[in-house]
């Protein structure tokens, strides 16, 4: 059987937050592409993972959501209960505290 042309199989790729981070900061994806000044169906592909991105595309969805690259790809803005919301609920003199305690956490968990 002769393969298509053109035919690419489906690349699995790591998840991504986003269409959460797009939400999150109360977006449509119509206003999320006019801010990147693309399409809607531009963005629809980015999110559910069918059209890739260059490192551009990632600056500048991070730029316009107002978070950072590394966050679109790795942390979920809608996890209450997740390290980083609870690191950005807090105040600085709970954030001191928050370091404190997890480097001791970290430091009791190595001598086992």
């Amino acid at each position: 059987m002769s393969k298509r042309i053109g035919f690419r199989p489906k690349v699995q790729r790591r998840r991504t937050y986003f269409r959460q981070w797009r939400e999150f900061r109360g977006l449509t994806q119509e206003q999320l592409a006019e801010r990147l000044e693309t399409s809607v169906a531009s963005i629809s592909r980015i999110e559910s993972g069918t059209q890739p991105y260059t490192q551009d595309t990632l600056e500048a969805i991070a730029d316009a959501l107002n978070t950072d690259p590394a966050s679109l790809l790795m942390r979920d803005p809608s996890n209450p209960e997740a390290i980083w919301s609870i690191w950005e609920q807090a105040k600085q003199g709970e954030r001191q505290l928050i370091e404190e305690l997890a480097r001791s956490v970290v430091k009791t968990g190595t001598k086992g």
